[in-house]
């Protein structure tokens, strides 16, 4: 078992788990709701007490799920969620947050997330954020799915610079922000969050990683996490709905990746030699 939890650290000095617990897909299914459940708590009870979810996911059931989990608990959890580009007027906003704040059955939303680009003026999404803040009702916001240029014009606005991080789909399959967005990001200490980075499962069966996993008695996903939970500034943020894969999570704090491991890896999985438009699932 890990002795301590590793972090990184928000642009706003608060130091956050590199490991989190996602909930994509979570709150679709109410026979697997009870399992939901009890993985997100084995989570906190474990020490991974950020938990990232969305208004988006299950349509606010998902929210539904992580206040569950986190009833009696909310003080030892770091909570993420998002807000829909097209709920990112002023007035919007506003109301998006009241509506995840009910479901999530707490005063605040530690970490207040742009679900990606939309049509709104982004500076007028950055001014609903900011009165948020000022209101109590978050604590930081940040975006997702932004590129190198959209992050370039999100510091040039007013307060723009107050981001705290850009959650993107970052994998071993899905390098491409290795290429310019996270040295911009880095540069800027602003950590990038991971979703995805076990692929959905796909790495978790994908033979590349099988000799590096063997070295380590690991699984091909503990790999996978390991890879990117060793990334400078990034935050791997998994789903899982298991208490095994909760605890096969957690255990992959462990994996130290040596110099070989990493470049057998680069091997199987080339980092990118070009720019890439950021990929979205």
């Amino acid at each position: 078992m890990p002795s301590t939890m590793r972090t990184t650290t928000l642009p706003s000095g608060e130091a956050i788990a590199v490991l989190g617990q996602g909930t994509w897909k979570m709150g679709e299914d109410s026979r697997r709701r009870a399992d939901e459940v009890n993985a997100l708590k084995l989570g906190l009870d474990l020490g991974i007490t950020l938990i990232d979810t969305a208004e988006m996911y299950a349509g606010g059931g998902a929210e539904a799920v992580v206040a569950e989990a986190i009833a009696g608990r909310r003080d030892e959890t770091f909570l993420v969620s998002k807000v829909l580009p097209s709920n990112a007027s002023r007035a919007g906003v506003q109301r998006a947050c009241e509506n995840s704040l009910k479901r999530l059955r707490t005063d605040r939303v530690d970490l207040y997330l742009l679900h990606w680009p939309g049509s709104v003026p982004l500076s007028e999404t950055v001014e609903a954020f900011e009165t948020l803040k000022k209101a109590g009702k978050i604590r930081h916001w940040g975006v997702s799915n932004f590129d190198t240029d959209e992050m370039d014009e999100l510091v040039g606005l007013p307060n723009g610079a107050n981001v705290q991080t850009n959650q993107v789909l970052y994998n071993l399959v899905r390098r491409g922000p290795e290429f310019d967005l996270a040295p911009w990001s880095r540069k800027r200490g602003i950590p990038l969050m991971a979703y995805s980075p076990v692929e959905q499962g796909a790495l978790a069966r994908n033979a590349r990683l099988d000799a590096v996993a063997a070295r380590h008695n690991a699984t091909a996903a503990q790999i996978a996490l390991a890879w990117v939970m060793q990334q400078d500034g990034v935050i791997a943020i998994p789903k899982a709905s298991s208490l095994e894969h909760v605890r096969q999570n957690f255990a992959a704090l462990d994996i130290r990746l040596a110099p070989q491991d990493i470049a057998d890896l680069d091997r199987a999985f080339p980092p990118p030699t070009r720019r890439r438009g950021l990929e979205m699932i």
